[in-house]
């Protein structure tokens, strides 16, 4: 064993997450690399290490810690280096200087015990002099309260959210009521501060417990696209989660309510009684459903504001049928009735929404609505929710098209504790400045964007909301679209006419005709649409192999990255997790010359395609010119974006990706959980893309995710090539399989109640 004893020169990488930091350590005139996980350090600290001396291949000789203590400084240099060494703020190497020789080897005692001594220095006011002593006793206090809270299984990075959150009132709060991390502190969720719970001795049935675990229950609800849950239902997810009995639990309803933790509203929905939508076939019912607060508050403001902006204007139809005419001649466009109709709605309408399926014109018509409101001198603003949709729009309209996110210029400000504070800098106060705003894909948009996206929105302004209501609804809570289609309040102009060049693609043929029910012809030889009959998933995948490596590429003329494997479900011989280790190893096999890192049984490798698989506000991104310099930055990657490994680096545990547009994100070892393989991706994640060619796998599979609106939508995400490979009747069981899992959501509720 080996003993390093010397000062903290540099930090040269630490993962906030674990405390596995890299150090460069100085002692007696020779310096030394320290590897090992740390609670708390900073540079200038005087460290006393144990541990082996290894030989990094690349880095050169290096102590792999396996114990170590802080030592506070001994002797007058010692502690003139420490707080020369930016440990302390306001303190530099010179300041330093001037302390220890003011107070010699007795200067951490007088920090200690009479701070207000300092004061004596040059330079140090009665107030600084305190802030020194308070930032000593802060260290010390929060490496303590780092060691504490790891025995209690918190992470690096959570155990500074919580000291810095509560500070000294941390130990009360842990040994009494954990579950308050859960709701004060980001990143602390039900299921750690339970852990937190179960290792200080609370009891199962505490009146804390179970209150955050029906809390818990209605936001992991959310995560399923739920913006609330029936009661009944609540109750049974909540009593398998806690072990408790519901009769246990029901009396704390009508606290979380006092508090205004959740609301409880009888609503009424339709239960389907046979194969058929929800809307098309059932019976109503009134059911007393829950929401934790901000969902129910966010349907309610989200309704409000539709019905604010829902105002009609008074431009006679001959009027802006003359004006289109003269566009119509001017630019080439041919509209049909619903599209003209569409234009003059969008005119004299605050809130219009333009549905449609594949090929029946929302693109021209959108094409029109530009021209029409640029003509009379109008700022007219575009949107997307993903940032693949936004850039379709930008081509298709040869306007430039921003995700939400960026319309809305979300921005971060970081606050003391390094934690960052995220929002809207477009909103009530600051709202966009534009006469129109169209935003497409809206089948993708959930409530929480909506109601961001019209806080930003001024009256007087026109939305106009594009999508098609076929699609399968969004990745995040509530069912926007369909619930203001269904309230029957709002201006929606349905496009049906399927154009003849649309025509001519069997793509938009079949997604018409599965979209309808009508059968599918998947004998015809088609360029576009092709069926390759296999029996067994071993079978499926062999076909799909040698169409994404051989046939595919030439045949659409793209990269074998671009073409992609949409299935409808994770796991099994078909699933997501799979197809991606088999798929891996023939686009991208090992090579020497590829870093590659693995974590939770997936190896990444550099080259490798991969998804973002939830939303992150605070990642930092940014475009680089091809020197390598920045030339735009931002912040937020979202579940869904694609991107490329480009670069890992396991010395520093970390690893670059390069998304859409260019954007270069670098994560942490830590961070990883965020990233999936992508070459085959569920058909729910790729929602609002388009690729070159698709290639579906058809067999069976659990009927509830084996629906029409499913295979709909995965074949509409095709550009140039529909290849589904499987078993014919597993293809057709899904076209007649019209089931919907239901989703509970109040949004038409609060746009009925509102509108009166």
């Amino acid at each position: 064993m080996a003993v390093v004893t010397g000062f903290v020169e540099k930090i040269k990488y630490r993962n906030e997450d674990n405390g596995y930091s890299v150090l460069e350590v100085s002692s007696d005139g020779q310096e030394y690399v320290l590897v090992g996980t740390f609670h708390y350090i900073s540079e200038g600290e005087m460290i006393e290490a144990v541990g082996t001396m290894t030989e990094h291949p690349v880095y050169g000789e290096q102590l792999s810690v396996e114990s170590y203590e802080i030592r506070s400084p001994e002797d007058a240099a010692a502690m003139e280096r420490y707080l020369g060494s930016g440990a302390i703020k306001g303190v530099g190497a010179a300041l330093a200087a001037r302390i220890v020789r003011r107070f010699k080897a007795d200067t951490f005692r007088i920090i200690e015990e009479e701070p207000e001594r300092l004061s004596e220095v040059k330079g140090i006011s009665e107030r600084m002099a305190m802030d020194i002593a308070g930032q000593m006793e802060e260290k010390k206090d929060m490496r303590q309260a780092m060691i504490f809270l790891q025995e209690y299984g918190v992470s690096m990075n959570l155990a500074a959210k919580i000291y810095r959150e509560y500070g000294a009132r941390m130990y009360g709060i842990i040994k009494e009521n954990p579950y308050r991390l859960a709701d004060d502190i980001p990143g602390v969720g039900f299921k750690i501060a339970d852990e937190i719970a179960r290792r200080v001795g609370i009891m199962a049935d505490s009146d804390y417990r179970i209150k955050a675990g029906i809390l818990y229950t209605l936001l992991k609800a959310a995560g399923q696209g739920h913006t609330c849950l029936p009661r009944e239902e609540l109750m049974r997810q909540a009593s398998e989660l806690l072990l408790v009995p519901i009769e246990n639990m029901e009396k704390h309803l009508m606290d979380m309510q006092m508090d205004k933790r959740i609301v409880v509203k009888t609503m009424r929905f339709r239960f389907p009684s046979g194969n058929g939508p929800e809307q098309e076939d059932g019976e109503d019912r009134e059911i007393q459903t829950v929401y934790a607060s901000v969902y129910y508050y966010m349907e309610l403001n989200t309704a409000r504001m539709l019905h604010d902006l829902n105002v009609r204007g008074s431009t006679p139809a001959e009027e802006i049928r003359g004006r289109l005419d003269s566009i119509m001649e001017q630019t080439g466009l041919k509209l049909d009735p619903l599209q003209i109709r569409a234009v003059e709605e969008a005119v004299n309408s605050g809130l219009l929404i333009i549905t449609g399926g594949p090929g029946t014109g929302k693109t021209t018509t959108i094409n029109a609505i530009i021209r029409y409101f640029e003509a009379e001198q109008m700022e007219v603003l575009l949107a997307a929710p993903t940032g693949r949709a936004a850039k379709r729009m930008t081509e298709a309209t040869g306007c430039e098209a921003k995700t939400i996110h960026r319309l809305l210029e979300m921005n971060g400000s970081p606050g003391e504790d390094g934690s960052v504070s995220l929002r809207f800098e477009k909103n009530e106060e600051n709202p966009l400045d534009a006469d129109v705003i169209i935003i497409d894909e809206m089948s993708m948009v959930d409530i929480q964007l909506m109601q961001s996206l019209l806080k930003a929105v001024n009256v007087g302004t026109r939305l106009i909301l594009v999508g098609d209501v076929n699609q399968l609804p969004s990745v995040g809570p509530g069912n926007v679209l369909k619930d203001m289609i269904r309230s029957g309040c709002f201006n929606v102009v349905m496009l049906t006419h399927i154009f003849r060049q649309a025509a001519e693609s069997d793509i938009v043929v079949n997604a018409h005709r599965i979209n309808e029910g009508r059968p599918v012809d998947l004998t015809k030889r088609s360029r576009d649409f092709l069926f390759i009959r296999r029996e067994n998933p071993d079978a499926i995948i062999s076909a799909m192999i040698t169409l994404m490596t051989k046939k595919l590429p030439g045949y659409v003329h793209t990269d074998p990255l671009d073409i992609q494997i949409l299935t409808p479900m994770r796991r099994g011989a078909l699933g997501v997790e799979r197809l991606n280790s088999i798929f891996q190893a023939y686009l991208n096999p090992p090579d020497e010359k590829k870093a590659e890192h693995e974590t939770g049984g997936v190896i990444f490798r550099e080259g490798d395609k991969v998804m973002q698989i939830r939303n992150n506000y605070q990642t930092e991104w940014e475009i680089r010119d091809r020197y390598g310099i920045p030339v735009d930055t931002g912040m937020g990657i979202f579940n869904g974006d694609m991107g490329i490994i480009r670069e890992i680096n396991t010395f520093a545990e970390t690893m670059s990706v390069e998304f859409d547009e260019g954007r270069m994100v670098e994560y942490e070892f830590g961070q990883l959980e965020e990233l999936e393989l992508a070459y085959a991706v569920t058909i729910h994640k790729s929602q609002g893309s388009e690729y070159p060619a698709v290639i579906i796998p058809v067999h069976s599979g659990p009927r509830m995710l084996m629906t029409r609106n499913l295979i709909y939508t995965a074949v509409t995400r095709a550009r140039a090539c529909v290849c589904l490979v499987g078993v014919p009747q597993a293809f057709q069981e899904m076209a007649d399989n019209q089931m919907e899992q239901r989703r509970y959501c109040g949004l038409l509720d609060r746009i009925l109640e509102i509108d009166g």
